[in-house]
């Protein structure tokens, strides 16, 4: 008796193990050599550089004779590039590496903001730290999806972050082309309402903000009939808005315009990740003003920084326009520096900034609003305008693709 129990226990054992080979193998996982996850490594800095803006999330392990990938990446070229690089290693490779855009989401890979301000999150959930926001009408590459509703998607200025699929209507490339074809109207006003019929007295359908993006159906009595991403129907005054080809042929990214736009802020709150008129970080307030005046700037102060040309490092205020960017920060003994503040200058020894709220700074020790922490920690000014760097809105989609 004791014999069969001991004969049932190994055909239990052995059943065990061939019907689930795969976890009997994975226990014997290792880390990839060295030298394997220094390639990684490298091809990560390479290819994607910025964390902000693309993915590639590769960890590598040893099974006896073979190399197994796993992660992530939207990088398709650098994936490709990396197992060629990898077969070197006489190893037998098999690939678990998900590439994104992810194949569950099928062919509704794009998506469309249909909030008048979508907050964009670090992490899949409403307490995650903000990253940064989309306007109504922005088109997303929606890249994955989590089981609690969030969506991983990719603005138009590249930035990676998570949204709430409630505030994004998700579409198939041929009907992203389709929208693309439609005439628009961008919404000019800093805050408004759209209405459910041709007057200000009617139900409101929805909040909206300056560079907000909605669908035109028709004209009449002074107002657009509208139809947001989402398809519900409004009207927004023909006073507060403009058609987007005419909006987008017309605007000029002047030095005064650049001023004029900034002003327009005046006192808007400070609010970490923010880029509309409901709130903004520095950068943020940078990147509207530009925006407004048809111009797509990088989203944070670091990256804002890399566009451009130079104009002064020393702060010799008479060298800068209006319209120059001003980034502040720290200077490494290494000679590096750290970008996490910037401003725009306004001419007569003053910048706009967004610190508490969108205020006016002075760089004149005499100013009553001389602004004495910036100033010290001043690192350069660079000129957005007439340089080859910068990135124009277009009169299809508004957003370059």
């Amino acid at each position: 008796m004791k014999l069969l129990l001991i004969l049932f226990s190994w055909v239990v054992l052995l059943g065990s193990t061939w019907l689930n080979p795969g976890k009997n193998n994975n226990a014997k996982r290792t880390k990839a050599d060295s030298s394997i996850t220094q390639v990684i490594d490298q091809f990560s800095h390479r290819f994607a550089p910025d964390k902000r803006t693309a993915i590639f999330q590769i960890d590598a392990y040893r099974q006896k004779n073979q190399l197994i990938l796993t992660g992530k990446t939207n990088l398709i070229g650098a994936k490709s590039f990396l197992l060629e690089r990898l077969k070197n290693e006489k190893l037998e490779i098999v690939d678990q590496i998900r590439t994104l855009p992810a194949v569950e989401l099928g062919e509704k890979v794009w998506g469309l903001v249909e909030v008048s301000v979508c907050n964009l999150r670090y992490s899949p959930r409403h307490s995650g730290e903000m990253a940064s926001q989309a306007l109504m009408g922005t088109p997303v590459r929606i890249l994955d999806r989590e089981d609690n509703g969030w969506l991983l998607v990719q603005t138009p200025d590249h930035y990676i972050a998570w949204v709430d699929r409630g505030a994004i209507t998700a579409i198939t490339t041929e009907q992203l082309t389709t929208w693309k074809e439609k005439s628009k109207v961008i919404y000019t006003n800093s805050f408004g309402t759209v209405y459910s019929e041709a007057n200000n007295n009617s139900t409101p359908v929805s909040d909206i903000v300056a560079g907000c993006v909605t669908e035109l159906k028709a004209e009449k009595n002074g107002y657009y009939e509208v139809v947001l991403p989402d398809n519900r129907l409004g009207y927004i005054s023909t006073k507060e808005a403009d058609l987007v080809k005419h909006w987008v042929s017309t605007t000029t990214a002047t030095e005064d315009a650049l001023v004029n736009t900034s002003k327009r802020l005046m006192g808007v709150p400070y609010l970490w990740g923010g880029t509309s008129f409901k709130g903004v970080d520095c950068s943020g307030f940078t990147k509207t003003i530009y925006f407004l005046n048809g111009i797509l700037l990088p989203r944070d102060a670091s990256q804002q920084v890399m566009v451009g040309e130079t104009i002064d490092k020393s702060g010799v205020w008479s060298n800068l326009k209006e319209g120059d960017l001003l980034f502040f920060g720290e200077k490494r003994e290494d000679g590096s520096e750290r970008v996490v503040h910037v401003g725009m200058w306004i001419g007569n020894n003053q910048f706009i900034h967004a610190s508490d709220k969108v205020r006016i700074g002075s760089v004149s020790n005499s100013a009553p609003n001389f602004d004495e922490y910036n100033v010290k920690r001043y690192l350069r000014a660079k000129r957005i305008l007439k340089t080859g760097s910068i990135v124009k809105l277009k009169t299809d989609s508004v957003y370059p693709q």
